[in-house]
């Protein structure tokens, strides 16, 4: 991730795929122009990266030119766009291919038009790096598209966010949710693991997620999902993964403006890791740290066993019971403990101790990230 002024940028297309890409369209239009000398026209400041590394990789004899437009103030297209730099060379006759970086709204490309109706090219081509199809509002053909793209804000490869960022060899997205912690809490049976959350929300202004609690809400409010799950649960299977993770987007959906969120109970198994993966990417975000409490396994049967005496739980009441959960924590833990650690985002606290002083190491681990 990158920061160009006061905005944060993810990295979105690598210098690698960009190089494939380009690669691609040089091909494809070395191949229609055949035995012909074209004339290549890139679209100023944007696409001078595009158009250098395009010809070096062109394999056959060509001309190129620029023209300068203006066009961005800032990150929106703005509808009036000049001419600032022309032509310098009789283009009669000849075959033009624009080389542009991107087309949006395509205004720019509506002058570009007009531009060359005055200088009777004999043939008139289109070639963009990348194409925004949702924000495209013009019907003009475009020729070579290198890669449809979303539409949202990118730079880097010559694109720019107030000057910023022509340099970077690759491309990056500008990030919609500026800056978020999101973490997953992990503790076994009796680590202490919802009295924690409770002070890491407050401490932080995190959103806590609890997954059974996320469940119990919507099954009680039979909302669709809720509905589904249970038809699940009264055949006695596995809720499938989706249904969940499509809960806990609901959950993140009414929590937007939130700083970030603690996941609890939720994922314990790879799948369902690379499930909340995906979600925190489609918001722009992702897990900052997998944190777990660790706590002598006697020492967590004490506390169960004395919790037991006035929670009215039966789990809490049978030691063979509160082992048995205990050792099914650790199976599941262990697996998620390597996807998080190759990710350098696993940190284990220890937990035993006074609750301040667990606090105070869980905010140490989270003041670092």
């Amino acid at each position: 991730m990158i920061k160009l002024h006061d905005l944060h940028f993810k990295t979105f297309i690598t210098e690698q795929e960009l190089d494939r890409i380009v690669q691609r369209m040089v091909d494809e239009i070395a191949n229609d122009m055949k035995d012909e000398i074209p004339v290549f026209v890139g679209i100023l400041n944007g696409s001078f990266m595009f158009v250098s590394d395009f010809v070096k990789k062109y394999p056959k004899p060509c001309e190129v030119t620029f023209i300068k437009l203006a066009s961005y103030e800032g990150l929106k297209s703005s509808e009036d766009i000049q001419r600032l730099i022309g032509l310098t060379q009789d283009l009669s006759g000849r075959k033009v291919v624009i080389l542009e970086d991107i087309i949006d709204t395509g205004n720019t490309l509506e002058e570009v038009h007009r531009i060359f109706e005055n200088e009777a090219v004999g043939d008139l081509k289109i070639a963009t790096l990348f194409y925004k199809p949702e924000a495209y509002k013009k019907d003009f053909i475009l020729h070579y598209v290198g890669q449809e793209i979303p539409n949202k804000f990118i730079v880097g490869y010559g694109l720019d966010y107030n000057e910023l960022g022509r340099d970077l060899p690759a491309i990056y997205q500008l990030k919609t949710t500026q800056y978020m912690t999101n973490l997953v809490l992990f503790g076994p049976p009796g680590a202490g693991k919802g009295t924690q959350a409770e002070f890491l929300k407050e401490t932080y202004n995190l959103v806590h997620i609890s997954t059974g609690d996320v469940f119990r809400f919507n099954i009680k409010n039979e909302t669709a999902l809720g509905m589904l799950a249970k038809s699940y649960m009264d055949k006695g299977q596995l809720v499938p993964d989706q249904v969940t993770i499509d809960m806990l987007n609901a959950e993140v959906e009414k929590n937007a403006g939130a700083k970030g969120f603690i996941f609890d109970g939720f994922p314990r198994t790879n799948a369902q890791a690379e499930a909340l993966d995906q979600l925190m990417d489609s918001k722009d975000s992702q897990i900052n740290a997998m944190i777990a409490l660790e706590v002598d396994d006697e020492v967590l049967v004490q506390r169960l066993l004395v919790r037991g005496k006035t929670s009215g739980r039966k789990d809490d009441a049978d030691e063979t019971i509160i082992r048995s959960r205990i050792t099914e924590y650790y199976k599941k833990t262990a697996i998620l403990k390597d996807y998080y650690s190759a990710q350098d985002k696993y940190h284990g606290v220890d937990g035993v101790g006074s609750i301040d002083e667990i606090t105070k190491r869980l905010n140490k681990v989270i003041d670092k990230l």
